[in-house]
């Protein structure tokens, strides 16, 4: 059985909260489409070590190739061009259980 991907998205600052809104709207449309499933969106219940309290998003998809795959898409590209630079984060992309 394949390992399942992820999208960990850490989010560091935001610059344009309107701009972050409308991105979120976009790429749940798209996420949805592509077979990703959005597992984890808020910020830490308790943060701990060199953690900060920043928003923290997970996305599940079937296997990591679907993962980088939804990222290339043209139907999550939409919303990236609304992201820009509306905030600084952290985003990776892993291979899981």
């Amino acid at each position: 059985m394949a390992k399942r991907g992820y999208w960990v998205v850490c989010y560091k600052s935001v610059s344009n909260p309107a701009a972050i809104s409308e991105y979120a709207k976009l790429a749940g449309t798209a996420l949805e489409a592509l077979g990703g499933r959005v597992i984890v969106r808020g910020k830490p219940a308790e943060i701990h070590e060199a953690g900060v309290d920043q928003l923290v998003v997970v996305v599940e998809f079937e296997n990591l190739e679907k993962a980088i795959a939804a990222y290339d898409s043209d139907l999550y590209r939409p919303a990236l061009k609304v992201f820009d630079n509306a905030a600084e984060r952290d985003f990776r992309i892993v291979e899981g259980r």
